[in-house]
């Protein structure tokens, strides 16, 4: 079993005028990151170790801006998108090696499969990465954050958008696990209630290769939309394949989890004109590009949204650390719902009841090569979709956190 670890000590006990003594109410004085995540497999360009890097850039800014009197430590591990993995790991770092708070977690069995073990051992769970909305809906708990997205968003977004432009007939290329699962459900729920209509779906193994099956019966169904709810490699792989086949632009493809490093991969001219849903663009703003030009400068490429919001998950949970001047599980958690997120990630963010993290998202249209004037130059931004309209209203919510 590969496993990667990288342990960073960031001891603010260094910085002149500091005493070295930690805080009482930090246990063992110190406070120590989990960073779990896909490095070698179908996530790992959108997430891995570009989590990590943001992972110590949240940590290298919350110790230059707050000056804490305790040790931040961070550890990484590749969970290869497995659960049993994933659930041993946590385990192995709550228990053995005093780690706070678990997080990324990208792919949805890693996911819910953590968010057990931390609940068992009072400790955090920071999921940037995963997608399903059972993460605050029916296996909800309190000590877990849903950061970044989720597929209700991803849906209200781009199948929203193509079902209101004509894409009235759909045909779902499904990932076959729960991720997969629900970004379908999610997707045909939006497009059955703005007029279109779902004319079936295909199933594909996790993680897959070879679609020539899949698309053959995709395209065979006549539907003018090819939903694509998979994401990374996957995502990639069966758009490669389908211009292969012929049968894009005959039929037209809806990435429903699309991010920047894909169209990065596949290029302008085989995504043009593409819309997809996310929750930042480097592009967006100056606070985005200033922090962006950073990671770029470390990573050589711009960040997903994904690792965007593992930076401002991890900046908020040690804020409240401090805030609360404990690490304790219950206490910090209810120090980071109650204080608003305003970084270039999320402006006036808020972390519900459920453990969703509400922020604007955006409808974003990639460009076509001629409208490309920089690297990265990729999207245009077609829409702000406000937080409350992005997110299921918690009048919706299946949480048992949530009264109603």
């Amino acid at each position: 079993m590969h496993m990667k670890k990288l342990t960073t000590l960031a001891c603010a006990a260094a910085i002149a005028g500091l005493s070295g003594v930690a805080n009482a109410q930090i246990s063992d004085g110190m406070v120590k990151i989990g960073v779990l995540t896909d490095l070698s497999g179908t996530y790992s360009d959108l997430a891995g170790s570009g989590a990590v890097l943001a992972t110590q850039m949240a940590i290298d800014d919350f110790i230059a801006e707050a000056k804490p009197d305790f040790k931040i430590e961070m550890v990484s591990a590749d969970h290869q998108n497995k659960a049993d993995i994933a659930s041993t790991k946590a385990r192995e770092w709550f228990e053995r090696e005093g780690v706070d708070t678990a997080t990324e977690l990208v792919t949805t069995s890693v996911a819910l499969a953590v968010m057990k073990v931390a609940k068992e051992k009072n400790r955090i769970a920071l999921m940037s990465g995963p997608a399903s909305t059972p993460i605050t809906n029916e296996q909800c708990n309190d000590v877990s954050v849903h950061y970044t997205y989720d597929t209700y968003s991803l849906a209200n977004g781009t199948a929203k958008a193509v079902t209101k432009q004509g894409g009235k007939t759909w045909y779902f290329l499904t990932a076959d696990y729960a991720f997969g699962q629900s970004l379908e459900k999610d997707s045909s729920a939006v497009v059955t209630a703005n007029g279109g209509k779902v004319l079936g779906s295909v199933r594909h193994p996790f993680p897959a290769s070879d679609f020539s099956s899949f698309l053959l019966q995709a395209q065979a169904s006549g539907a003018q939309i090819i939903g694509l709810a998979n994401a990374g490699a996957d995502t990639t792989n069966a758009i490669k394949q389908a211009a292969e086949f012929g049968i894009t632009p005959k039929q037209s493809l809806a990435g429903l989890l699309m991010f920047i490093t894909d169209v990065h991969s596949l290029g302008l001219r085989s995504t043009q004109t593409m819309y997809l849903t996310t929750g930042f663009y480097w592009d967006l703003n100056d606070a985005t590009r200033a922090w962006s030009k950073r990671y770029f400068d470390k990573q050589k490429r711009m960040p997903s949204m994904v690792q965007a919001g593992q930076y401002s998950s991890v900046l908020h949970y040690l804020r409240a650390v401090k805030a609360a001047g404990t690490d304790e599980a219950g206490k910090v958690m209810a120090q980071m719902k109650k204080t608003p997120i305003n970084d270039f990630f999320a402006k006036n963010g808020q972390i519900r009841d459920d453990g969703r993290m509400i922020h604007d998202m955006y409808l974003v249209q990639v460009k076509k090569p001629e409208e490309s004037k920089y690297p990265w130059d990729y999207y245009h931004v077609r829409q702000t979709i406000p937080a409350a309209e992005a997110f299921q209203p918690l009048s919706e919510s299946r949480c048992p956190l949530v009264k109603k």
